[in-house]
């Protein structure tokens, strides 16, 4: 019976999530273009795509059938397995200069037409 009851217990513990271990370590995984609020404050309408690309840094996606729009995507799972997720759009006129921003960022009033 105690061979059964000993059998039992570290199968259930074996498999489940619930049990933490405290040598275990997660690492936190960023992903994206990190940009912050000040770096969006500095964007104004009329800037080149030279002069955002030195603020914000090269756009992760770039649409091949619409140059004139970037986008600045940041993920991150912290330990716990908290998510944080932000998004900047950016759309530029033919002449390749700033029209507007979108995105989870507040717009500052020198980016709004």
């Amino acid at each position: 019976m105690r061979l059964y009851s000993i059998l039992f217990l570290l199968l259930l513990s074996s498999g489940c999530s619930w049990l933490q271990f405290p040598s275990i370590h997660k690492v936190s995984v960023q992903q994206g273009n990190i940009v912050s609020q000040d770096m969006v404050d500095k964007l104004q309408v009329g800037m080149s795509k030279t002069q955002v690309q030195y603020i914000l840094g090269s756009p992760l996606l770039v649409d091949t059938f619409n140059p004139t729009r970037w986008d600045y995507y940041y993920t991150r799972v912290d330990a716990k397995s908290n998510k944080t997720k932000q998004q900047l759009t950016l759309r530029f006129s033919k002449d390749n200069t700033l029209l507007s921003l979108e995105g989870d960022y507040s717009i500052p009033n020198s980016a709004i037409e």
